[in-house]
């Protein structure tokens, strides 16, 4: 072969070369963002991540959701994350509380009132220290928070047996919630017999009698067809459940400054799109519920904020809640 074909050749090969490595090289340069999370792909959070928030930051991220905790056991997020394991998740207030026992004034009972209101919170100056003791001991960082949905006491009695007016009436009635320890005072707080169980026993519970009851946002009652099994939901919107978009201070400190403004607004759109979904859904859940033949009605919660406020001021839990932080976030929702 010729000096000449064989320069040919060679240029042909490096140009090959180059055209056939250039988007590996491209995808190379772009910063794998894992969220790990134990919702499912057609939970609204999931669904808002990836329809929002990964396109928005695709021009420097590739964003990599794995579902139904398959990628990082539920409640190991923050520690995967904490040890660069992980570079995000969406983490609830009590999982923040087993860290930092101050974050138990947002798993309390009535302290959140709406969904609107969570967001005033999360931007207001009393969320400033919370989101730096994560930042600084954690190594996370709290983007946004997620609306979840209000949780309402939904009983297997009928409203002739059992009418839930104020937490008085709910004495002796055997309520399933989560197992950790907040959790549990919530239900001794709202007057119930917590009882903890594992989420997917609950139908049998419910249906066998084993427990009288179980709390959730409407979504969820509807999604694991507790209303099979129910006769009546109470809306006590005893807890403006949430949880935040928790993402690794690492990397977000190895991002330029458009960059991280790009993704804190990815994120902040996200959590927006998906509260507005959730919101919806609540609504129109409640005429499904109806027709499935539930009673569904208000109690008195003045009554039950009241009573609910005061058991958590007379406890140990709210000893670790920043002074006026709870005066503050009451004015936010007044």
């Amino acid at each position: 072969m010729s000096l000449t074909r064989r320069s040919f050749s060679a240029c042909a090969l490096a140009l090959s070369l180059m055209v056939s490595t250039a988007p590996t090289a491209l995808a190379q340069d772009k910063v794998t963002l894992r969220l790990s999370t134990p919702a499912s792909e057609t939970d609204q959070r999931s669904v808002s991540l990836a329809e929002v928030f990964g396109p928005a930051v695709a021009d420097f991220a590739v964003y990599e959701p794995h579902y139904n905790a398959s990628l990082i056991a539920q409640g190991a997020e923050l520690e995967s994350i904490a040890t660069g394991d992980l570079e995000m998740s969406i983490a609830s207030a009590q999982e923040l509380a087993t860290f930092f026992p101050e974050f138990s004034i947002f798993t309390a009972g009535y302290v959140h009132q709406s969904a609107g209101h969570q967001v005033a919170v999360f931007n207001d100056a009393v969320m400033d220290p919370f989101k730096q003791k994560v930042e600084d001991e954690l190594g996370v960082k709290l983007l946004a928070v997620m609306y979840l949905g209000k949780r309402h006491v939904n009983l297997r009695f009928p409203r002739s047996e059992k009418d839930v007016k104020t937490p008085e009436d709910l004495a002796g009635v055997n309520l399933r919630m989560p197992g950790s320890d907040a959790w549990q005072f919530l239900g001794r707080a709202l007057g119930a017999n917590p009882t903890p169980m594992a989420f997917t026993e609950v139908y049998t519970a419910l249906q066998t009698g084993s427990v009288d009851g179980q709390d959730n946002p409407l979504p969820t009652v509807v999604d694991a067809k507790f209303y099979e099994v129910t006769k009546q939901i109470a809306l006590t919107q005893h807890l403006v459940d949430l949880n935040y978009i928790a993402f690794s201070k690492a990397v977000w400190d190895e991002l330029s400054a458009d960059q991280q403004a790009i993704l804190q607004k990815a994120a902040t759109d996200a959590a927006e799109a998906a509260r507005q979904a959730q919101l919806k859904k609540e609504e129109d859940l409640v005429s499904f519920l109806k027709e499935q033949g539930l009673d569904i009605y208000e109690p008195d919660l003045a009554a039950f904020r009241t009573t609910v406020q005061q058991e958590y001021l007379s406890s140990e839990l709210a000893a670790a809640w920043p002074e006026g932080a709870l005066d503050r976030i009451n004015e936010l929702g007044n």
